[in-house]
């Protein structure tokens, strides 16, 4: 009896899951990648290639990180030596799961980098593999702008 009812238990908490992934698509994507909420005020999202002007914005691209569930890799916009914007060419989005967690997790790790100018940033709650990803790719980018 206890067998049967941890397995409908188990059978609901999956198919609850997979319900609300297909409620909760990923947001809308320039060429795959995720970037989005507000950025903080004096930020710009201009992702132009700087030619060597200060005030010229360039974008750097980390290297890949990978995860449990597949890799993670993050380009940021640089103005002016401050982080104005940040993207993810790169992230797991294979199923359902995937897709809810990253839509939740991937705009607040940006807004929280962005905010931080840094990769030092707090762990989104139940995404811990893409947080540790996406930070790993951060500082890549990070050391590669000579921030």
């Amino acid at each position: 009896m206890t067998t049967a009812a941890t397995a409908s238990g188990v059978v609901l908490l999956l198919s609850l899951k997979t319900a609300v992934a297909d409620s909760n698509p990923l947001p809308p994507t320039t060429g795959g990648a995720v970037a989005s909420g507000p950025l903080p005020s004096g930020a710009s999202p201009s992702a132009t290639s700087g030619s060597g002007s200060a005030s010229a914005a360039k974008t750097v691209t980390g290297d890949a990180a990978n995860t449990r569930y597949g890799p993670i890799q993050v380009k940021i916009t640089v103005k002016d030596g401050k982080i104005t914007d940040i993207s993810v060419p790169e992230y797991p989005k294979e199923n359902p799961v995937d897709q809810m967690l990253n839509s939740r997790a991937l705009p607040q790790l940006r807004q929280e980098a962005i905010v931080a100018q840094s990769a030092h940033i707090d762990v989104v709650s139940g995404a811990t593999y893409t947080s540790d990803g996406y930070t790993q790719s951060l500082q890549s980018a990070i050391d590669k702008a000579g921030l």
